[in-house]
């Protein structure tokens, strides 16, 4: 079933940063009926992710209400003025020894299908790879799905060029999963 295939799998939502370019708080923009967070954290429910994180910092206590109803588990990032990849820390510095590998999706890149979240999850546990990514006709997307055994890498790296060129360290283990999903590469 969906769950047991979620199991050791944790989704985390970067949301501390503060969205300024867009003038508007966008975790709590409304998109379609919810806002743009409760999209997010329902995406990979709807894909038998239990365990969802969300890392907030900049508005923060304007978050934690809709994190707590939500049932997700609201990670603080003190440091979140550093930028995004702060949160990246923060988020993987709360993975237990049980957890086998992550999803990583920043805020706001609220449309992507729950279609693309179970083929990468069923990917991971077919042995495709440790770094596996959406992607659509080559072009890959978000959310990566990382395995664990990166998680002091990522915790020791000094930041330099954020995520993007500690994974782009590792492309040779990365692989990329064909999906029919444009909308992996939508952000607002």
């Amino acid at each position: 079933s969906a769950v047991e295939g979620g199991m050791g799998i944790v989704a985390i939502i970067l949301s501390a940063g503060y969205s300024s370019r867009m003038g508007e708080f966008k975790p709590l923009l409304t998109f379609g009926d919810a806002t743009v967070l409760e999209r997010d954290i329902l995406l990979f429910r709807d894909a038998g992710i239990d365990d969802v994180r969300v890392v907030i910092g900049h508005r923060a206590d304007d978050l934690l209400p809709l994190v707590e109803r939500m049932k997700a588990r609201a990670v603080i990032n003190e440091r979140f003025s550093e930028g995004m990849y702060s949160s990246v820390k923060a988020g993987v510095a709360s993975l237990g020894d049980d957890i086998e590998a992550f999803f990583l999706l920043p805020v706001d890149i609220p449309l992507v299908g729950r279609r693309t979240i179970s083929l990468l999850v069923e990917s991971f546990h077919k042995g495709y790879g440790n770094i596996l990514y959406p992607s659509f006709y080559g072009k890959r997307g978000h959310p990566p799905l990382i395995s664990t055994r990166y998680r002091n890498d990522i915790l020791a790296w000094n930041g330099e060029g954020g995520l993007k060129s500690f994974l782009s360290s590792h492309d040779d283990e990365a692989v990329h999963v064909e999906t029919e999903d444009e909308s992996i590469l939508l952000d607002m």
